[in-house]
């Protein structure tokens, strides 16, 4: 198992995320998000280093990583797509707009194409009912689905 470590820039910005709050547990889920966005996962070895700059157990950055559906112990696509499936958007379409989704990338939902470009998954609520159905590439939210402008959106990413 080979080990993970902070690059300099990691290590500069996690002394500006610490210096933001008062007690450095509080400053875990940007601890997260900052190994989330470089490496595109959590690893368990990226959960020891960071239980070191928090002085607490692994266990315990895995219980706090576990907890949110934004961290992935997997890799994830370049793209992490977010369908919202709560009720405004079933009324609006989304299980058709996520099918369509799912075809035109060639996966399942759960999934990542071959290529490591695209994550498909469901979503529980987005907090955007007024524009459902919508969905939430990285983060960037998009509303008032529809097959063309999904596929405008889709095709958009380099």
């Amino acid at each position: 198992m080979s080990g993970f470590t902070f690059s300099a820039e990691q290590e500069k910005e996690i002394e500006n995320i610490f210096a933001k709050y008062p007690f450095k547990k509080s400053a875990m889920l940007p601890l997260l998000t900052l190994v989330q966005r470089a490496e595109r996962r959590v690893s368990p070895e990226a959960m020891v280093a960071i239980s070191k700059k928090m002085d607490c157990s692994p266990a315990y950055v895995q219980s706090v990583m576990s907890f949110y559906t934004m961290y992935h112990a997997e890799k994830v696509g370049k793209y992490m797509i977010l369908f919202c499936i709560n009720i405004s958007c079933q009324l609006n379409g989304c299980d058709k707009l996520l099918e369509y989704t799912a075809k035109k990338l060639g996966i399942k939902v759960g999934e990542t194409t071959p290529d490591e470009k695209f994550t498909l998954h469901r979503e529980e609520c987005l907090a955007l009912c007024t524009e459902a159905p919508m969905m939430r590439i990285n983060d960037t939210y998009y509303g008032d689905l529809t097959e063309q402008r999904i596929g405008q959106i889709l095709d958009s990413l380099d």
